[in-house]
């Protein structure tokens, strides 16, 4: 009776299903409108993918652990962090870096005015930041200083530059460059 309740169903015998890893295998991923197919090992972050293979290194690594917000980036419009998802679960959503914000050579109103206002010291959190400052501006392009700071209450700036990031952003908002 026991070896009936253990035994595996016919149909669970027959399925096969692909098995990842441990080593690498190919993964296509939509990065900055641009499909990409590299090889990735399964337990690789996004973040690692990111700035290793595909060397887009202004997606930076901080804390490694979700808590600094360093490594944000996007994932279909939302901000994300890239060092708490993995590559492979990416799937066919759509990921937006650093790089892909702006459009060529013009910087995006964000970038542009965290560097009218200074908001960048020693720029590593400088990305995250711009991130999630530039997803609040596409989702509200008028927002309050208290909604500014809710948008980046998850980020860690050493430098101590909040300030200057509330400045820059409730400057793109007033000039509508959002």
């Amino acid at each position: 009776m026991l070896e009936a309740s253990l035994a595996v169903s016919p149909v669970i015998a027959e399925t096969k299903t692909a098995t990842i890893g441990p080593d690498a295998g190919p993964l296509t991923l939509k990065i900055n409108g641009t499909v990409r197919t590299i090889a990735v090992a399964p337990h690789s972050t996004l973040a690692e993918v990111l700035r290793g293979s595909l060397d887009l290194t202004g997606t930076k690594i901080g804390c490694d652990r979700g808590a600094c917000s360093a490594c944000t980036v996007w994932l279909d419009g939302i901000p994300v962090a890239s060092c708490m998802m993995l590559a492979i679960d990416v799937g066919d959503r759509s990921v937006t870096t650093i790089e892909g914000l702006s459009d060529g050579d013009k910087l995006h109103p964000v970038q542009a005015a965290f560097i009218e206002h200074d908001a960048v010291q020693c720029g590593f959190c400088t990305p995250g930041l711009v991130m999630s400052c530039a997803s609040l501006l596409a989702q509200n392009p008028h927002p309050t200083l208290d909604e500014v700071k809710a948008a980046t209450s998850g980020h860690l700036c050493r430098c101590g530059t909040y300030p200057h990031v509330f400045a820059a952003m409730l400057a793109a908002a007033t000039t509508g460059k959002g």
